[in-house]
């Protein structure tokens, strides 16, 4: 493989019925994209005919979970590095200038690269974000297959960074978020089952306090109004909502086992 191919990338974008969102996604990626690949679960929306209309690679593979999905996508990619991103993300200026300097050979090189993502909420954008692993060499690692917060395997591997943001522009409603949560802490419950992780009352009592106190102090979201304590406030409920959930898993995995 020449200097030339090893530096071309291939965008994934994983979708069903993002037909308000997905077109925002893929122009922003098309300036450093070699080509974006789509993989659609199931859209009953106009997501694919923007996704082919915008010259995008369009794939159906029925919804398998999350890093299932994301697999699929980089076998279906031409180029062994992969960028990915949500449909409600868009790269800013900065990060595609960071990638076509990194094409042009002028970045140090590694397996994988983070990336700093910034979200909004309530129509403000929150100040602290976090660095996320978004581009990988499919040749060295894969998504880890996980329920939730997939990733590239990193173990073993290079880890360097990305300069950019990565804007996530998620927030819908307060019922969309509600909604949301509840499927991630569900997964998040499942995951720790797997890991045979027990139950702990001190788990459920202190960590939504400790993750208030990280969201709303820590990272400063007393400075968002209404909108940074509401913020902190979910996070609160999504620890909880994962421990106590944790908790009705055991106690049916435990309940079976007593029969």
């Amino acid at each position: 493989m020449d200097h030339s191919e090893a530096k071309r990338i291939s965008v994934t974008i994983i979708a069903q019925n993002e037909e308000q969102r997905i077109a925002k996604a893929v122009v922003s990626c098309q300036d450093f994209a070699d080509e974006i690949v789509v993989v659609d679960g199931g859209s009953k929306d106009a997501t694919v005919e923007i996704a082919e209309s915008l010259g995008c690679k369009v794939f159906f593979n029925p919804w398998p979970g999350f890093a299932k999905q994301r697999n699929f996508a980089a076998e279906k990619a031409t180029h062994d590095w992969i960028f990915f991103i949500d449909t409600d993300e868009f790269a800013n200026e900065e990060l595609k200038n960071s990638i076509k300097q990194w094409k042009a050979g002028k970045t140090a090189d590694a397996d994988i690269y983070n990336i700093y993502r910034i979200g909004n909420f309530m129509g403000k954008w929150l100040d602290k974000g976090e660095n996320l692993p978004r581009m990988y060499n499919r040749k060295v690692t894969s998504i880890k297959e996980t329920e939730v917060h997939e990733g590239p395997e990193p173990e073993g591997r290079k880890i360097g960074f990305m300069p950019g943001i990565l804007w996530h522009d998620g927030y819908r409603s307060i019922d969309d978020h509600v909604i949301r949560f509840n499927k991630y802490t569900a997964l998040e419950a499942q995951k720790a089952l797997s890991a045979n992780q027990s139950f702990s009352l001190m788990r459920l009592l202190f960590r939504p306090v400790l993750r208030f106190g990280q969201k709303y102090f820590v990272h400063g979201l007393f400075k968002k109004g209404l909108a940074g304590l509401t913020v902190a406030t979910l996070w609160a409920y999504y620890e909880y909502l994962t421990q106590i959930k944790l908790y009705e898993l055991k106690r049916v995995q435990n309940s079976g086992v007593a029969e």
